[in-house]
């Protein structure tokens, strides 16, 4: 059983290096915000690496898709040890991990390199993804007893995809304003990154560790909840897809199609994006779980719909409308879909349910993505976003029934 600690005092010199848990609360929102933030600094660099290093529309997809397998791997195979083994052992070497893709990234632009780095990026989101938001919902019960979990919950997913909107405009601000453009961001991101290692290691654990025979992710919810959790998931797959689709291929829409070539530009669409979600998270946290549920849905199909729209007419303006729209409802979509597996799971697994979750979002991150990618090769980027758009929409409104009903 997951329990938070009771432990002996320990030694003064002992507790005067750890945090309290209201600010071990921060330094993990921080920590993982940091985390993904640096997942998508590549993002508005796409475009460089294609003109430095002659990388095709392929290859970007396939070393988007890198990190998108390193994360579904890293889920299935680790995302859900922290419910035993304990939230700080395995946060700590996964902010680390996110170091070292860092590092390799400093060091060659070369595909070969670039996808290794992608992939290891991927481990380290797939073990802190589940890990961080389990552990912020623990920390904030600790720090505040009997306050119930609202701001626990809210903190995890806006750190999610506010993370998310950090990395494009800063590495994209860089890229088009410093030197060394694909040197320069992954370095500001390396200190960063271990400046969160060190607060990570300061923070209290909040699980029990124990021994345990080890075994790869199953889905741990009652069977009779279970068409709800995957409904859930399924939901999750759709969010990602459309977050995917800004951190992999919408700059090129922007530098090509739409005839905007600025890197700070493409990195400002993709933060647009995930800052939407992150505001329609916050506007919608009082809400109840089936009405965030009902906006993400609603609001996914309005803004794929405009997006589609936009890059057919080639404007800007009303490509940037259905980024906000679309962005927005990914991020209600997705916090009304986390907010539905911490309800449905026990807390003893509820680590390793928001591992299935998020193992379910990120297929939707890689796989869709992929098939754009190859449907951009063989007919128009119009009629492949239009295909993406009605896939999506598709997926949407076979799990709106499940996910809203009373």
């Amino acid at each position: 059983m997951t329990t938070v600690l009771s432990r002996p005092a320990a030694p003064r010199a002992a507790r005067d290096r750890r945090l309290s848990h209201e600010q071990g609360f921060w330094a993990i929102a921080l920590a993982f915000a940091v985390s993904l933030a640096f997942t998508v600094v590549p993002t508005p660099l796409w475009a460089l690496y294609q003109r430095h290093d002659g990388y095709s529309t392929i290859a970007v997809t396939v070393a988007f898709a890198a990190y998108a397998f390193g994360v579904i791997v890293s889920l299935f195979l680790a995302g859900h040890v922290s419910d035993w083994l304990g939230r700080r052992r395995v946060l700590l070497p996964a902010v680390l991990l996110e170091a070292v893709s860092a590092t390799l990234f400093l060091t060659s632009t070369s595909l070969g390199v670039v996808i290794v780095a992608r992939v290891l990026s991927g481990l380290g989101i797939g073990m802190i993804t589940a890990t961080a938001t389990a552990h912020l919902s623990e920390l904030h019960a600790a720090a505040r007893p009997g306050a119930g979990r609202a701001r626990g919950d809210l903190v995890a997913t806006v750190a999610n995809l506010g993370g998310f909107a950090l990395g494009p405009i800063t590495s994209g601000l860089l890229a088009q304003y410093v030197s060394a453009p694909l040197r320069t961001p992954y370095l500001v991101f390396l200190g960063l990154l271990l400046v969160a290692a060190l607060a990570v290691s300061l923070v209290p654990e909040t699980v029990a560790v124990r021994s345990r025979r080890y075994r790869p992710q199953r889905v741990g919810v009652p069977a009779a909840t279970r068409p709800r959790y995957f409904a859930a998931a399924t939901g999750a797959f759709a969010s990602l897809s459309v977050l995917g689709l800004f951190t992999s291929l919408a700059p090129a829409f922007v530098a090509g199609t739409l005839h905007h070539p600025s890197r700070a530009l493409a990195g400002a669409v993709a933060s647009l994006v995930f800052g939407t979600g992150a505001l329609a998270q916050v506007l919608l946290r009082r809400r109840r779980t089936r009405d965030q549920l009902a906006a993400g849905l609603t609001l996914i199909a309005l803004g794929l719909a405009t997006l589609t729209a936009a890059v057919w007419a080639e404007s800007l303006p009303a490509f940037l409308a259905g980024g906000v729209l679309a962005g927005a409802g990914a991020g209600a979509l997705l916090k009304g879909a986390v907010s539905t597996v911490v309800d449905l799971a026990p807390p003893a697994i509820r680590g390793e349910a928001l591992a299935g979750l998020f193992l379910g979002g990120y297929l939707g991150l890689a796989v869709p993505v992929l098939g754009l990618g190859v449907l951009t090769q063989l007919v128009s980027a119009p009629v492949a976003l239009l295909g993406f758009a009605a896939a999506i929409v598709a997926v949407a409104a076979a799990v709106s029934r499940p996910l809203l009903r009373p």
